[in-house]
């Protein structure tokens, strides 16, 4: 049975530890007063929930009135062993099922319980958000893939039902081929957009800007919020 929650009536922001199977995921929550939603990031690779990037990111969506979740994806220890191997980041269906976890985790928080959910992904944390997304189904609203790897989700793509956006860099040629191959299997509500200009980190001038409206926008259109 589907609960409906209101939205907090004010800002909420706190660090929270969520269960994921046998770890524990640091995260930082944040609710401006009335989300309607909240994305969660899925960071890429060798990145956290203290990436720069997606901070920024963060921050455009909270000024459209959209909640975020900031979390690190694999314990202290596994980032260490990461570091020498490069070997989780690229562990799609360990990073997917933990996505899966702190979704069901959101739903049943008081303050977030009655919010849509959405992902964004960046790098190897875009096939990973889309994997979470295709087993959530309709639990999902929106994704989107900041220069990501979504070819990574393999068959689950055929399977994803929540409205994605996959954003990559003009200059980011290799990325926008595997992109490419990845769009023309997704069979949900789509859109693909290329930032003229940008290398794979959106590093130039203007060109985060660019994808921070982009994916407000999206996420905006399917949750609700200001565009």
């Amino acid at each position: 049975m589907n609960t409906t929650v209101a939205a907090p009536k004010k800002r909420i922001s706190s660090s929270v530890v969520i269960s994921a199977g046998e770890v524990e995921l640091q995260g930082e929550l944040e609710l401006p007063p009335g989300a309607p939603g909240i994305v969660v990031f899925a960071h890429g690779s060798g990145s956290s929930r203290h990436s720069p990037r997606n901070h920024f990111v963060a921050r455009v969506l909270r000024s459209a009135g959209i909640g975020t979740l900031l979390l690190d994806l694999l314990t202290p220890q596994e980032e260490d062993l990461d570091e020498i191997t490069e070997a989780l980041r690229f562990d799609i269906a360990l990073l997917a099922q933990r996505l899966v976890k702190v979704a069901q985790w959101l739903k049943v928080q008081p303050d977030t319980a009655g919010l849509k959910l959405g992902f964004f992904g960046a790098s190897t944390g875009g096939g990973a958000a889309l994997v979470a997304a295709a087993e959530l189904g309709d639990q999902i609203a929106a994704v989107v893939s900041r220069g990501g790897r979504p070819d990574l989700a393999g068959k689950a793509l055929a399977s994803v039902t929540a409205p994605t956006l996959l954003i990559v860099g003009g200059w980011d040629e290799p990325v926008i081929a595997l992109n490419h191959e990845a769009f023309a299997k997704l069979t949900c509500n789509k859109d693909f957009r290329i930032v003229p200009g940008a290398t794979h980190l959106f590093e130039e001038p203007g060109k985060l800007e660019q994808v921070a409206h982009l994916s407000a926008d999206w996420f905006a259109q399917h949750m609700g919020g200001e565009s």
